[in-house]
């Protein structure tokens, strides 16, 4: 029979000095937080196998790369297309706030005060996964998790990741205990950008791709943000070469079978953090 897994505690948030309370203090020094990165490109589904995996997980909750864009009148404005440029690495991300707030989360097991989401304003095609895996990864977390608590004396937290940009920065990459990545297709890709009707941004504006924003800077900004991760510079056949990262194909592989090697891939960087393997 399914059972309901129990409530999550509460991830400690800070004063508005910064400082944690002292009983929440000692809870951080308890607590080891364990970054999953969830990457790929634009439409590949990185954000709904990142949500799956947070209904399995438990105490475990999802920060969206693209809430760390910066404000939409500092972007660039692309000189051919002539409107602002939201994808091209160096700019579309503000990275020093980005690597903080990571380090906030990993060190200090708490989510910072002045942060918010816009992701819920996003509409998402479900692609189901059988309940069955979920309830049985759940049921293996939640053992895992125990077990981690009697060897080590610490609560586990899994934060997951999910951004198009995720493996381009080495300070983040660096802060990262295991990193996914689902490559899609060029075609398929474009298909389901031209079929979104667009984009919430965090300052209550909705974006449309203007004609021509997925050719001429969405796909380019993606290749040349990925090209160093992969074999001959090859994103869409090439092997990966940055060590760790686990690639996954959807369209050769049902989610249920992605959600479960990912599974697998946690579960083993959890036990490597302890271990001090790689």
């Amino acid at each position: 029979m399914s059972t309901t897994p129990p409530t999550p505690a509460p991830i400690p948030l800070a004063r508005p000095d910064g400082s944690l309370p002292p009983d929440d203090e000692a809870l951080a020094a308890r607590t080891h937080v364990v970054l999953v990165g969830v990457g790929g490109a634009t439409c590949s589904g990185k954000t709904t196998l990142a949500k799956h995996l947070r209904d399995i997980l438990p105490d475990s909750f999802i920060i969206h790369q693209d809430d760390f864009a910066p404000p939409q009148a500092t972007l660039p404005i692309h000189p051919a297309l002539g409107v602002e440029d939201w994808d091209s690495a160096p700019t579309a991300l503000d990275w020093p706030r980005l690597r903080a707030y990571l380090r906030t989360v990993k060190t200090s097991a708490r989510i910072p005060h002045d942060h918010s989401s816009h992701d819920h304003l996003n509409v998402q095609v479900p692609v189901p996964v059988e309940s069955a895996i979920k309830e049985r990864w759940r049921t293996r977390f939640q053992e895992v998790q125990k077990d981690t608590e009697r060897a080590h004396g610490v609560r586990v937290v899994w934060a997951l990741v999910d951004g198009f940009l995720l493996y381009w920065d080495k300070a983040v990459v660096d802060l990262l205990d295991a990193m996914l990545f689902l490559r899609v297709p060029h075609d398929t890709l474009r298909q389901r950008r031209e079929e979104r009707s667009g984009y919430a941004t965090a300052e209550g504006t909705f974006w449309r791709d203007p004609p021509g924003y997925w050719d001429q800077l969405v796909y380019p900004a993606y290749v040349d943000a990925h090209r160093a991760l992969f074999e001959d510079g090859n994103i869409e056949t090439g092997v990966p070469t940055l060590p760790g990262l686990k690639l996954f194909e959807p369209l050769r592989m049902r989610m249920d079978d992605v959600v479960e090697r990912s599974c697998e891939v946690i579960e083993r960087a959890l036990r490597a953090s302890f271990s001090g393997e790689v």
